[in-house]
């Protein structure tokens, strides 16, 4: 009775407490499970570790032949040619991570955009100020264009522009 896991603990049959080390949430450890469950043709539980540049590249990576070559060393230490879950998760977790520290520095840059145009630390622009940042951004705008894209950023009609609207139209 006690040694029956719960059903969340064996979807996908993923053994979460052997990958709790790699840091990611639940859910991104069942997207790669059925990333590589979609390689795993044969259902062996392995895949070819020539499949991993195509597999990085569905995730967003692009590489060189040189980079991919270190890659797959170090995945494939015994040089078997093939890769297991585990190893295949610990490669994906780190591209997983390295995205999200991206965002994170992507959100300081903008946070620190804004305040720059925030002189007085009001938490938030005029529109007026928004419309000449915009108008630096791109200066072949129209007036209609700027006006539309003002009514679309500044959803609460204030006239001002906070951190959030400020954030969602940079982010998009």
């Amino acid at each position: 009775m006690g040694d029956k896991k719960p059903e969340a603990e064996t979807d996908l049959n993923i053994d979460y407490e052997a990958l709790k080390d790699l840091n990611i949430a639940k859910d991104q450890l069942r997207m790669l499970k059925s990333i590589f469950d979609s390689f795993d043709l044969e259902k062996k539980g392995e895949i070819a570790v020539d499949m991993i540049g195509q597999i990085l590249d569905m995730l967003g990576q692009q590489l060189t032949p040189d980079e991919l070559q270190k890659i797959i060393k170090e995945i494939d230490e015994d040089g078997n040619g093939v890769m297991n879950f585990g190893e295949f998760a610990h490669l994906a977790a780190s591209f997983l991570i390295e995205e999200e520290e991206d965002t994170e520095q992507i959100l300081k840059e903008l946070k620190d955009a804004f305040r720059l145009y925030d002189k007085e630390g009001l938490g938030y622009i005029s529109v007026d100020l928004l419309r000449e940042i915009l108008k630096e951004l791109d200066d072949k705008m129209t007036p209609s264009d700027l006006e539309q894209m003002i009514e679309e950023i500044d959803t609460d009609k204030s006239g001002t522009v906070d951190w959030e609207e400020f954030k969602a139209m940079m982010i998009g």
